[in-house]
């Protein structure tokens, strides 16, 4: 059940996002008077799922949810219709207009995907606000991963930043994306004894977290509770209990969630069993329960509400335009920052398809959820759509920027060739992707 409450989830943002992108083009084509052909949610090949002729245009609904198209008429494009190309040029298609004109068309798509990704995030704002965690929210303060710690550079667990670059830290949450993904270097930072310190991050810091796997450098510290223990866990036989205060593992003391967790990954290679401490009911006691063997955990999940209760913050109309233009600007920027990474051995492996985006999902439905990933799929969709990969918007508007500075319209043949080899890149990215969710789902 909850595979399919995803699936319609992603089905339906997917629907929504690519017929708003195929009618950016759409629009654009019409202004100018060119001719469209056919207008397809999703990919038609063989046969349609639906379709009916008005006017000049076919519309259809295609039964391979691959993305949607609209067929221009006289562009190369991935139909590949050359007995049309072959034929001298008519007044109302696209290769008879003007270089601006067809770059308007190409942008369309792009340019639809980004107001509908900003209009998205402000409607959010303004319907549900925003959450956040506030530094007054963390009794413990923070947990700094395990490989910053060992830097040795001034930062422990139980530390609260309270700027970033000179900036008060309104929520927690960002701080990690600020170091990572937006340079951030010079932290305020109080010490658990009340002592505020200046500590400044080497201009590698985003480097080092990324190959050490500590992109999460900080999280609220909590102490750890047991809440629900998965129905096949040894821990459950063995007798733990909702609401037991774990504090040990194989003696050694785990005062906090994060504790547990690095003492975890240093057992993971072992299989003896573990000797659990916990409190109940005041009581210290005492059980020994195998672990998972495939991942190496208890198999528990540790208590949130009553640590951490996110702040909600409800704005005004205006605030949430301001608030949700910059939220999407800085999701565009974000996602920018991090293509790089997929040029890495690690970056690559973690490149998602259909599953990855599906997984963003919840498993129960979720207005707000919802809406906020259909904005942040329709700012991806519009940079991804922008490379310069031939059969994207992106390698179109290459050709034409190349057309209005020299004069000369690149060959036919060079359009062809080019739509071949960029639809090759774009299936063998697609099978990639895709390969890495099959994968995760079975070996890892």
């Amino acid at each position: 059940m909850d595979f399919w409450i995803k699936a319609t989830q992603l089905i339906l943002s997917l629907s929504i996002l690519i017929t708003l992108h195929e009618f950016g083009h759409y629009f654009a084509a019409r202004l100018f008077k060119i001719r469209i052909e056919k207008f397809y949610l999703f990919f038609d090949p063989w046969f349609a799922l639906l379709k009916k002729k008005i006017g000049d245009t076919e519309w259809g609904i295609g039964w391979l949810p691959l993305g949607g198209y609209v067929k221009i008429a006289g562009m190369v494009d991935e139909s590949m219709d050359k007995d049309q190309l072959a034929q001298p040029a008519k007044p109302d298609e696209f290769r008879s207009k003007p270089a601006w004109q067809r770059l308007i068309v190409m942008i369309g798509g792009v340019t639809v995907n980004v107001i509908v990704g900003f209009f998205i995030y402000i409607l959010v704002v303004a319907a549900w606000g925003e959450t956040r965690i506030e530094n007054d929210q963390l009794n413990y303060g923070l947990a700094v991963n395990k490989e910053l710690r060992d830097l040795n550079i001034g930062l422990e667990d139980g530390d609260i930043i309270t700027h970033v670059e000179g900036e008060p830290v309104e929520n927690v949450r960002l701080v990690n994306i600020q170091i990572f993904l937006r340079d951030a270097r010079k932290l305020e930072v109080l010490k658990p004894s009340g002592e505020s310190k200046t500590i400044v991050l080497a201009d590698t810091i985003n480097e080092f977290l990324w190959e050490n796997d500590a992109v999460m450098a900080f999280e609220p510290r909590v102490p750890i509770i047991v809440d629900t223990i998965m129905p096949d866990a040894d821990a459950l036989k063995k007798g733990l209990m909702k609401g037991d205060s774990i504090v040990s593992i194989n003696s050694q003391s785990t005062p906090f969630f994060h504790n547990l967790q690095e003492v975890l990954v240093e057992l993971k290679e072992e299989n003896s069993p573990l000797l659990i401490g916990f409190y109940r009911d005041g009581l210290f006691q005492e059980i020994e329960v195998e672990k998972d063997t495939a991942t190496g955990l208890i198999g528990f999940f540790n208590k949130q509400t009553g640590f951490l209760v996110p702040k909600s913050v409800s704005y005004s109309i205006g605030e949430s335009i301001a608030r949700g233009f910059d939220r999407a600007k800085w999701t565009m920027k974000d996602y920018i920052a991090q293509l790089p990474l997929i040029f890495t051995s690690k970056g690559a492996s973690s490149v998602g398809g259909f599953g990855a985006i599906g997984n963003l999902f919840p498993a129960t439905w979720d207005w707000e959820v919802f809406w906020l990933n259909t904005a942040f799929i329709s700012l991806v969709l519009a940079i991804m759509n922008i490379l310069p990969i031939p059969a994207l918007d992106g390698g179109h508007i290459v050709f034409l920027i190349y057309e209005m500075i020299t004069g000369k319209e690149a060959p036919q043949k060079v359009l062809e060739y080019a739509q071949i080899v960029g639809f090759v890149i774009l299936l063998g990215l697609l099978v990639f992707a895709n390969g890495n969710d099959i994968y995760r789902a079975f070996f890892k």
